[in-house]
């Protein structure tokens, strides 16, 4: 597998967009799913678009005058990237001192400590 870095915001939040679409996927529809909050231009998101796909987080084919878009890498994967890159620098590998600091810094409601407490029972 490459070895993937961690994305920049906009490119994350259009690889995510992706991710709960139906691959493939066309700009036009990227741009309605990210909703009235986007205020990029068409040429903005070709250009996140073009770099996803050099990064190979994307594949892309040309139908017609449309380029097609898939993910290459799910979500799932990404994202136990993402968290090993981030323990390894914030926390050196130590699961414990992450959820140290998590717990010491939120409030965790009921429901989300079972939700561990259920992770936990399962390891």
């Amino acid at each position: 597998m490459v070895d993937f870095k961690r994305l920049p915001d906009a490119e994350f939040i259009v690889l995510r967009v992706i991710w709960h679409l139906p691959n493939p996927v066309t700009s036009s529809q990227i741009i309605a799913s990210l909703g009235e909050d986007n205020h990029w231009k068409p040429q903005t998101l070709l250009t996140i678009l073009a770099r996803l796909t050099e990064k190979g987080f994307l594949k892309s084919e040309r139908h017609g005058r449309e380029r097609h878009y898939s993910a290459i890498i799910s979500e799932d994967d990404y994202m136990k990237i993402e968290t090993s890159h981030f323990l390894h620098r914030y926390e050196g590998n130590s699961i414990g001192g992450l959820v140290k600091n998590l717990f010491s810094s939120n409030q965790f409601s009921d429901d989300e400590l079972a939700e561990l407490r259920e992770l936990l029972n399962k390891k």
